[in-house]
Parts: C-alpha cells; sequence; structure tokens
C-alpha cells in the first residue's frame, strides 16, 4: 500500500477519523472539537482523503459513509520512516542517539528493554577538512618542500 504525505489539516482531521474508524459527515461534524470548520471545507477534506486512499466511500441511499484505509499504526510507521531517512541517515542507531543526548528518552526507559547504555564522553570529531581550508599555507609549504626535495635527487 502506497502511502502519501498529509498536510497538517488533513493529519488532524485523520487524528479524528482514526477513532472513529468508520462514520458519516454529520458524525465528523458532532465530534470535531470546537471551533467547528465548515461542513463544505470537511466534505472538500473528505474527498481528497479519499483521492489520496486513506478513505473509501460507500455510498447509502442519498449520503457516503466514510471507512478508514490506512490505519494509524501505518501511517505512523510511514512517518517515522520518512524521518530517520531524511534527518538520519536512515539509521535507528542515529535516532537513538539523538533522543538520549537530548533527554528525550532515559536509561530506565531503555532498561524495560533490556538496553544498556555506557555513558562515556565520545571524542570530538577530527575537522581535517576544515584545517585544509583554515591553513592552506602549511600544506603548500610541505608540498613545495617535497617537490624540491625530488627536484634535488
Amino acid at each position: 500500500m502506497k502511502i502519501n504525505h498529509l498536510t497538517s489539516a488533513e493529519e488532524n482531521l485523520m487524528k479524528l477519523f482514526w477513532k472513529m474508524e468508520s462514520f458519516y459527515l454529520k458524525d465528523v461534524m458532532e465530534k470535531h472539537p470546537d471551533p467547528k470548520p465548515h461542513q463544505n471545507t470537511v466534505s472538500t477534506y473528505l474527498k481528497i482523503l479519499v483521492e489520496k486512499g486513506y478513505l473509501s466511500t460507500e455510498k447509502e441511499g442519498r449520503i457516503f459513509k466514510y471507512n478508514v484505509l490506512v490505519p494509524f499504526e501505518e501511517y505512523r510507521k510511514f512517518l517515522l520512516k520518512e524521518f530517520s531517512l531524511n534527518f538520519f541517515n536512515n539509521s535507528g542507531k542515529e535516532i537513538l542517539k539523538f533522543l538520549i543526548n537530548e533527554n528525550l528518552i532515559s536509561q530506565e526507559d531503555l532498561t524495560d528493554f533490556n538496553i544498556e547504555i555506557s555513558t562515556t564522553n565520545t571524542k570530538e570529531p577530527q575537522f581535517e577538512f576544515a584545517n585544509e581550508i583554515l591553513n592552506p599555507k602549511k600544506d603548500k609549504k610541505k608540498n613545495k618542500d617535497k617537490k624540491k626535495k625530488k627536484k634535488k635527487d
């Protein structure tokens, strides 16, 4: 199943739809928290979500019944994979490291899953490339000295 991205407005409506699973337009209007959007606005979003494959419709007389096609867990998995790919080089290890460094997950949380981490200090990264840019004269001098030695030999 191909899952498409949702806008924040679509996502907010889907949160309500995932709770209801199957519903009519009038159900959405009743259960939507205040301030309630206009019925035409909700109807437009329902049409968009059907086109994106998140909802299906069943015609019952003159009205439509909507059913959720993409479960919340599938959407959450899709978002996490996209997030991992775009921001953490598709590495769960990088995500976990970030969560720990930002104190969003604790050692206690990890022990609940039988995961232990050592709190050793990590080395500062070497910036060789930056040094080449910041100190180009040193490298040029070395190269010139090497070329002179080769010419003398």
